[in-house]
């Protein structure tokens, strides 16, 4: 059985036989079983945090790790179950007050939500993400003036935050308030011009105030951005439409439903538009898929039955209008047209009972206005303001862990115009070795390098090694399989203490789950038995990385980034780069350590040598794409941005399809 395995692994291993030494592993179990978390690894994660419950079931941090990856699997009731028991151990830790926050929210339990959330603000005062969350499901209560004070109790600390202005408009937007809205939004697009979402909502406050000509500046700008959002294109297009300018306003309904083919919106106002054209037919199908996405749709049933009309399906128009009729019985046009219906079938009799009712409801005009249902919005339809692209959806494991970090607003996606799907300003993280790798078959580097051949031949495994910087999870399976062979290992340096490649292979077994500190010190022994092993160099820079992009981000949210913490991390990064050198002076033709190197460098903002490096990379491999791709930004980090337009096509062309949307958005 697997928990026993590793139960018995981490006893021999990481606890040994010295009790003294208990808490101290159990802290190291704890922080392995963090840094899967940290780096996605959920299924791993979950093993750890199982065996500090099995070794220590007191302890109330293990149930807290073990609930933050059940929600990223999905699986709620375990996570709330797991919360319960954190609060049992130690009602004192935020973080489970906010996971079961986040699952009350997803379940629609707002009020319990806003509950768990204000419980955990008691313990974090001032927490970015516990407020912003509290915020949210206050929203949904419409308790907006308490949601407002959320967002300004952030504001006084951050006064230039673009997402927390987006936030606050969204807040005055429901209360009516356009006027104010509009200003906060407009507060949004100065700080941030480049972001889509910023001009939609702008546009769509413009838009709600009659300002059509701001409303249309707007939405070209958003569009031009490349905005993914259909409400953006439907909007344009009602501003078209209001200028007559029916064209462009039917290229632009067609865009909306590309992007949004399940929203009927798009449909209706396109068959409207070609109904208005004379193109029946066409705005017949239109309206058919109105009414297949959306039955009750009563605009959609009365325009279907208009078409019917001018397409002489008398009987199609009849159902249509009586439909509506049963809906809204104070809805005189529906009478009339029935009753023209009717006529035109020679059915007199009905025709005139039709007549008859709708002059009848005519001469009692005071009742109809009061009923609700009285009349219908037959107009062409404005898309509501932009769903926000919600920070809240994705859970965010690190705010559970008192670190204030948000997922990217965007995912990227190979469809349609790639130059519209946004991208985060980021660079391509570094290569790697290891089993995994997600599969990219756009991209053209050259990921063969012999040095790797000549590794697993010496290591003589079956498994294919590969140099990679889309590193992929693990599953259950594989979690076993990897505790097996580290078990093996261990076995056979028991016997032979002096094979490099041994203590080499269990460096990558211990990177794979997350054991970056015993994977360190293998790749230490590796280098002793085998100074010229220029890939033990590389892997060791890499987990090295790793280990202090985890430590770094840890403290900074931590507000523990003193003066020790930040030498520690300047001398972490001078061995880091030693490392990479000394693989670069052992094996010169390895891009890939250029290329991590020139990341290292990057980080720290040192963009010249950086760039010296990115090019090196470029010189052994001309089809290196994420190199091109780095250097890109790297020319755009200092204000070369013709040139990193120039390096970003290049990796567009090598298979990076995102390059496209920065150079449209720099442009």
């Amino acid at each position: 059985m697997l928990i026993r395995r590793l139960y018995c692994f981490f006893l021999t291993i990481v606890i040994g036989v010295s009790v003294s030494c208990a808490q101290l592993n159990t802290e190291r179990i704890l922080a392995i079983g963090r840094n899967a978390l940290f780096f996605n690894d959920y299924v791993l994660s979950i093993q750890y945090f199982n065996q500090i419950i099995k070794i220590k079931p007191y302890m109330a941090e293990p149930y807290m790790y073990r609930a933050i990856a059940k929600i990223q699997l999905g699986d709620y009731n375990g996570a709330e179950k797991d919360c319960e028991e954190v609060i049992k151990r130690n009602p004192f830790l935020p973080g489970a007050y906010y996971v079961r926050g986040f699952i009350h929210r997803e379940n629609q339990s707002y009020e319990a939500a806003e509950k768990d959330f204000t419980k955990a603000l008691e313990f974090a005062p001032g927490n970015k993400s516990y407020l912003i969350n509290r915020s949210d499901v206050r929203q949904r209560q419409k308790k907006y003036d308490e949601a407002e004070k959320d967002i300004q109790q952030l504001l006084a600390k951050e006064p230039n935050a673009a997402d927390l202005y987006y936030e606050l408009g969204k807040i005055q937007l429901a209360k009516q308030d356009t006027f104010t809205a509009a200003n906060t939004f407009q507060r949004v697009v100065n700080i941030i011009p480049q972001e889509a979402s910023a001009w939609s909502a702008l546009g769509y406050i413009r838009l709600l105030q009659s300002q059509n000509d701001s409303a249309l500046i707007c939405f070209d700008k958003a569009i031009e951005l490349g905005t993914k959002w259909a409400g953006d294109f439907l909007n344009r297009g009602v501003l078209h439409y209001k200028r007559h300018n029916y064209r462009n306003a039917l290229a632009d309904y067609d865009k909306a439903i590309e992007l949004s083919p399940h929203d009927p919106q798009g449909y209706y106002n396109r068959g409207s538009l070609r109904n208005q054209l004379g193109d029946y037919n066409n705005a017949l199908d239109d309206f058919d898929q109105v009414l297949e996405l959306s039955p009750n749709n009563m605009e959609g049933r009365y325009q279907h039955g208009i078409v019917s009309l001018e397409l002489r399906d008398w009987e199609v128009a009849i159902s249509d209008f009586d439909c509506i009729i049963e809906r809204h019985p104070y809805f005189l046009p529906a009478y009339y047209l029935a009753a023209r219906a009717h006529m035109e079938l020679g059915n007199t009799k009905q025709a005139f009972t039709y007549q008859n009712k709708a002059n009848e409801l005519e001469k009692n005009k005071d009742i109809i206005q009061q009923q609700r249902k009285a009349t219908l919005n037959t107009d062409v339809k404005v898309a509501s303001n932009r769903p926000t692209q919600n920070k809240r959806k994705e859970f965010s494991s690190k705010a559970a862990q008192n670190i204030e970090d948000y997922e990217s607003e965007y995912a990227s996606e190979i469809r349609g115009s790639v130059q519209k799907q946004y991208v985060d300003i980021i660079n391509e993280s570094n290569f790697e070795i290891s089993y995994y790798a997600k599969s990219n078959s756009l991209r053209q580097t050259n990921y063969y390098h012999h040095a790797i051949d000549e590794l697993r031949n010496a290591l003589c495994i079956s498994q294919v090694i590969k140099i990679t910087n889309q590193l992929s999870a693990l599953d259950i399976p594989s979690v076993e399989i990897h505790f097996e062979a580290i078990n093996r290992l261990t076995d056979i340096l028991k016997n032979n203490s002096q094979n490099p490649y041994t203590y080499f292979q269990r460096a990558i077994e211990f990177s794979l789950i997350q054991d970056h500190t015993s994977a360190i010190e293998d790749l230490n022994k590796t280098i002793v038995l085998n100074p010229q092993l220029a890939l033990a160099y590389f892997c060791r820079a890499n987990i090295r990385y790793n280990k202090l992009l985890y430590e770094f981000q840890n403290n900074q949210n931590k507000e523990e980034l003193g003066q020790g913490n930040i030498d520690k991390v300047k001398i972490n990064l001078d061995l880091i780069q030693q490392d990479y050198e000394t693989t670069l002076a052992l094996l010169p033709s390895f891009s890939f350590a250029h290329f991590n190197l020139a990341n290292v460098l990057c980080a720290q903002k040192e963009y010249e040598e950086a760039i010296k490096h990115y090019e090196e990379a470029i010189q052994i491999d001309h089809d290196f794409a994420e190199a091109y791709f780095n250097l890109g930004l790297t020319y755009i980090y200092i204000d070369n941005i013709d040139k990193g337009i120039e390096l970003l096509g290049k990796a567009g062309e090598l298979g990076i399809y995102q390059s496209y949307n920065l150079i449209s958005r720099l442009r």
